[in-house]
């Protein structure tokens, strides 16, 4: 028996992988869920070219546009009813994105949002602010390919966030010698003080980490899911990973090529942050940039979603995030 159900897509454009997500609206009483039925992710990894070269190189531009269609094909199966498309780093920092995002907008329909670090920290807040505890302090980290987003919480109310052009494969290649850059230690030493200089501000005392280089160290790290990691297990997990080649990273800890050498870089960046707003705590609770996405797409067509019987003025919602072991 065909039970209808009302269908969302978020796909995310990010430095490392696109993501897409396919969530279904639920509704039972007053409560709205939106629950994961279909989830996608395909290693594109712009950022190698962009960080690079400046550009995304034609061969992988011609690969983004067949995933891009295979995915609308996908949410033509599903009968999704609304999507939204967003880029980060690599599409803002790519002297060719613009002509890719017409040839995607002319060909297949379908626009794509290139959004800054702002932006990108907005959306996560839209499902990070549904974790907050009143009167605690908290210290947001997401890491991506090419940005790292920061956001400081006071008693649930954001204060403060900035956005640093520092992430896990900028950090790679200038490891790798692949790309000097001078100015990413600058960048690095600003980061350094914005996040000492916020967190004694607002005396933070947690962190959240968000992002698949945190939760794959996450579920290495934690035996036991849904509670807090230490920094110190943080810190041994990544000095593990560290001793291993890219072929035990692979074979043996069964990581994914394209985490496996960027999972060291990325870690790097939240362990750092964690020690200068001298925080020995992180929840990470697996959720990032889709599920803002998504959040935003349930609550800008709230109207259209909820049944007439349903008087509700504001829309009361739940992301379910997808599996730790998808990445």
């Amino acid at each position: 028996m065909e039970y209808p159900l009302l269908k969302l897509a978020a796909i995310d454009i990010g430095s490392n992988a696109v993501r897409c997500q396919i969530s279904a609206v639920l509704h039972y009483g007053d409560r709205y869920r939106l629950k994961r039925v279909e989830y996608v992710r395909y290693p594109m990894r712009l950022g190698e070219d962009v960080f690079a070269t400046g550009e995304i190189s034609p061969r992988k531009a011609d690969k983004f546009f067949k995933f891009l269609n295979a995915l609308k094909l996908l949410m033509e199966v599903h009968e999704v009813a609304h999507y939204l498309i967003c880029a980060t780093s690599a599409m803002r920092m790519s002297t060719n994105a613009a002509a890719i995002v017409e040839r995607v907008q002319r060909e297949l329909d379908m626009t794509i949002h290139v959004i800054d670090g702002q932006a990108e920290a907005a959306y996560i807040n839209r499902v990070i602010e549904h974790l907050l505890e009143d009167k605690k302090h908290y210290l947001h980290i997401d890491v991506g390919g090419g940005s790292t987003e920061f956001n400081i919480y006071h008693d649930r109310r954001k204060v403060a966030s900035q956005s640093f052009e520092v992430g896990s494969i900028r950090r790679m290649q200038q490891e790798e010698g692949v790309k000097a850059d001078d100015s990413l230690n600058e960048k690095w030493q600003r980061m350094q003080e914005w996040v000492t200089e916020n967190a004694r501000r607002y005396h933070v005392t947690q962190a959240i980490g968000t992002g698949g280089n945190i939760n794959k160290i996450y579920s290495i790290a934690q035996p036991s899911l849904d509670k807090p990691v230490t920094r110190q297990r943080i810190a041994a997990v990544l000095e593990q990973l560290g001793k291993m080649s890219m072929d035990e990273r692979v074979n043996v800890a069964m990581l994914n090529p394209d985490r496996a050498d960027v999972i060291v870089p990325a870690g790097q960046i939240y362990l750092s942050a964690m020690q200068w707003a001298n925080i020995k705590t992180m929840q990470v609770p697996d959720i990032g940039l889709k599920d803002g996405m998504l959040q935003t797409l349930f609550e800008d067509h709230f109207e259209e979603i909820r049944p007439a019987n349903d008087h509700s003025r504001k829309p009361n919602t739940q992301v379910q995030a997808r599996a730790r072991e998808v990445e």
